[in-house]
């Protein structure tokens, strides 16, 4: 599992350019969601495309202790077994969700609401990361958390006996507390009410639509109001999971600051909660264009093609935008770094309790391969240096953190000298073909060691 295993050093080198069509997998958030909505479930949710890196596997392997039935088909289908809202059993042994943080969140709420005690752990990096954020709201459904100093993991957490129905304001914009609390709200009676000041993306929403919720959603003065009834059935689905728009950021960034690029990436997900890179590298002069737009399983689907773009300026990133872009700030330095001009990234505070502290990461980096990077507590500034002129040439550190290593092996190809990871093991977490896909696009990116 990511950040257990011997570290994989990683190299990448300046290439030419990169042709032809990236598959890139399933949607990481969908695939979650369509595996512990299929648990709450009752009868056999099909599921077709879901991203088979560990953060998802792990995910089913916690539906499977919890008692639904998950199972594989060698065609790559996905077979969920439901036991119905309220209806998970303890698990056994100790739920452990590797390096996902979208994961442990979403599985707290899902059985926060259902009198069972179950214990969480991660890797080393899950184990660094703030849970009170979720397991303050979960405390008002009647559910116990019981953790490390400063609200670690391994954590223990006792399902309310009688939940209540809650209204909660999330404090600060995030999809991960949202969902666990309109999870835990599906078996609490009555309406649970989640106020956010300011929209997240909305796949939970989607998705519990879906599978038969009573759920609303309504702009309000007081910001955006989702009410959800509790205890509902929720019927089976069949999901066709879209594309992922944070792992297509990778072969879109990559072929925008290599020159002669032209990369096609079919059936990406474009739910305007999660579209804010493609917007943005827009705004800074990328070639990059919509194809085929269409709708597929309630989300909005296009295929993108991405050209070599040398006339990229650094811009002021709307940080109105933040939320729906969080996990591609690491990959757009890297393309602000090739740009022309300064890019102020604001309103990024999150990214410093990501996997790793990611401004912090990406910044230490950039700095050791020559680029001027400024930032502060939820800020930062990139200065561009323009097309094929960073110097490269740093080992840089990962921090067992999938979009850090990927991002310096993207930054690798543009760069004077190579650019190697100290880690690369953690991209298989979200990833897993992220080598032998770039690799036949046309890049240099090989292990060491």
């Amino acid at each position: 599992m990511s950040g257990h295993g011997t570290p994989i050093p990683m190299i990448s080198t300046a290439c030419g350019p990169l042709k032809g069509v990236a598959d890139v997998p399933g949607d990481k958030s969908i695939s979650h969601r369509s595996l512990i909505l299929g648990a709450m479930a009752v009868g056999e949710t099909v599921v077709t495309g879901l991203l088979e890196g560990e953060d998802v596997l792990d995910t089913a392997k916690a539906m499977r202790a919890f008692g639904a039935e998950v199972t594989r088909d060698e065609d790559g289908t996905w077979h969920v077994h439901g036991v119905g809202v309220g209806g998970f059993s303890e698990p056994d042994q100790v739920v452990d969700c590797g390096n996902s943080g979208t994961g442990v969140r979403l599985i707290m709420g899902a059985a926060a609401t259902t009198p069972i005690a179950v214990t969480y752990t991660g890797d080393a990096s899950l184990n660094k990361r703030p849970m009170a954020r979720v397991t303050d709201p979960l405390a008002l459904f009647g559910c116990q958390a019981v953790g490390r100093s400063g609200g670690r993991l391994p954590m223990t957490l006792v399902g309310a006996e009688d939940p209540v129905p809650v209204r909660y304001t999330v404090p600060v914009p995030s999809a991960q507390v949202k969902s666990a609390v309109l999870l835990a709200g599906l078996n609490a009676p009555g309406q649970t009410v989640v106020i956010e000041k300011e929209a997240t993306r909305d796949h939970t929403e989607r998705m519990l639509a879906g599978f038969g919720a009573e759920i609303t959603t309504q702009d309000t003065e007081e910001g955006r109001v989702i009410t959800l009834t509790g205890r509902p059935e929720l019927k089976p689905q069949t999901i066709a999971v879209p594309r992922d728009p944070s792992s297509a950021a990778f072969p879109v960034c990559a072929a925008l600051i290599t020159p002669g690029s032209d990369v096609l990436i079919p059936g990406i997900g474009l739910n305007p909660t999660r579209a804010g890179l493609f917007y943005t590298l827009q705004d800074m002069g990328a070639d990059l264009t919509f194809e085929n737009m269409r709708e597929e399983g309630g989300e909005p689907v296009a295929d993108l093609r991405a050209k070599y773009s040398p006339d990229m300026k650094g811009i002021d990133v709307p940080p109105e935008r933040a939320a729906s872009m969080i996990d591609e700030y690491p990959v757009l330095s890297v393309v602000a770094a090739n740009a022309t001009g300064v890019t102020n990234m604001t309103g990024v505070k999150e990214l410093r309790v990501k996997e790793s502290d990611r401004i912090e990461a990406m910044a230490s980096g950039l700095r050791a391969c020559g680029v001027t990077v400024e930032d502060g507590p939820d800020w930062w500034r990139v200065s561009g240096m323009g097309p094929g002129n960073v110097p490269g040439g740093a080992t840089c550190a990962s921090h067992l953190d999938h979009r850090i290593a990927m991002s310096f092996m993207v930054l690798g190809m543009s760069t004077k000298d190579p650019v190697r990871v100290d880690d690369g093991q953690p991209i298989a977490t979200s990833f897993p073909i992220f080598e032998p896909l770039m690799a036949e696009l046309g890049a240099d990116i090989r292990r060491e060691g």
